[in-house]
């Protein structure tokens, strides 16, 4: 099923195919041609993977679910006690995440962890994200996402709008933030940029601003593909506290690490979007 569905979505539908091709041929000048279309090739049952694994892990609800979804092992954090050490230094903790591994997976975070257990609860995290254009879908895509936490307390789920006012409303609890930051900016007048796979690319810097002015410490959530299948969840340190830092300074660091992760399995990335317009 999974093939079938790559093929279809690459030489059928022809699903961006063409926004695919030049993303990969600006990204990799030094690939040869035979080199980008193998990448072009397996991108896509990436993709298909992606789909796949989203839909069976909306209907990872209640304690039954939860289970499934825990022996399952689809994702295994790699260094929860590094997690905790973070979280445990600073007031709060913002992981900076990318469109690498299965990222609509990151609902169910807490059951990710095989050893020490991760110190906070459904109450105590926020994941970030851009309304859809299609409200049904919006919806459902909600859905999806917070199957794993929408019995827990979880009220976290924010539209990229509705950040701020959150955080500074509870900028007193102990919290944790997970940010997608590696799409285009959404406001157009942030001419902010940064050197990333061989491009200036525009970057959005709210995240990293809201970690300095609130002095929170800033980790890199790496989301490694298994050969075998599934994921490897690590979080790689880019601040224990912020305060003071430049933004600009930290998302640097951001796309180094996130840069070294698609050098090494640059299939592993959702080349579909048109970050550099």
């Amino acid at each position: 099923m999974k093939g079938f569905l790559a093929w279809f979505l690459r030489s059928v539908l022809r699903y961006r195919s063409d926004v695919v091709t030049v993303n990969l041929s600006r990204s990799f000048p030094e690939k040869t041609y035979d080199e980008l279309k193998a990448i072009h090739k397996r991108f896509y049952r990436h993709l298909a993977t992606i789909f796949m694994e989203t839909l069976w892990f909306s209907r990872c609800r209640g304690d039954k679910g939860r289970k499934r979804l825990r022996d399952s092992h689809i994702v295994e954090f790699t260094n929860p006690e590094e997690f905790n050490r973070l979280y445990g230094g600073a007031h709060q903790l913002m992981l900076l995440q990318a469109h690498t591994g299965n990222w609509e997976l990151i609902g169910g975070i807490l059951n990710y962890s095989y050893g020490t257990p991760l110190d906070f609860t459904a109450k105590d995290i926020a994941v970030t994200y851009l309304r859809l254009h299609n409200p049904r879908m919006d919806r459902r895509m909600a859905r999806y996402r917070t199957a794993a936490v929408a019995d827990q307390g979880f009220d976290g789920y924010l539209e990229a709008g509705e950040v701020l006012r959150f955080a500074l409303k509870n900028r007193d609890r102990k919290f944790v933030y997970v940010f997608i930051t590696d799409q285009y900016p959404y406001n157009s007048h942030d001419n902010i940029r940064v050197d990333f796979l061989h491009q200036q690319t525009p970057t959005m810097t709210g995240a990293a601003a809201l970690a300095a002015k609130l002095d929170m410490a800033v980790g890199y959530l790496r989301f490694e593909a298994r050969e075998e299948g599934g994921y490897r969840m690590t979080v790689v340190p880019i601040s224990d506290h912020a305060a003071g830092e430049n933004p600009v300074e930290l998302m640097q660091r951001y796309y180094r690490l996130l840069e070294e992760d698609i050098q090494k399995q640059p299939w592993n990335y959702l080349w579909t979007h048109k970050r550099w317009k």
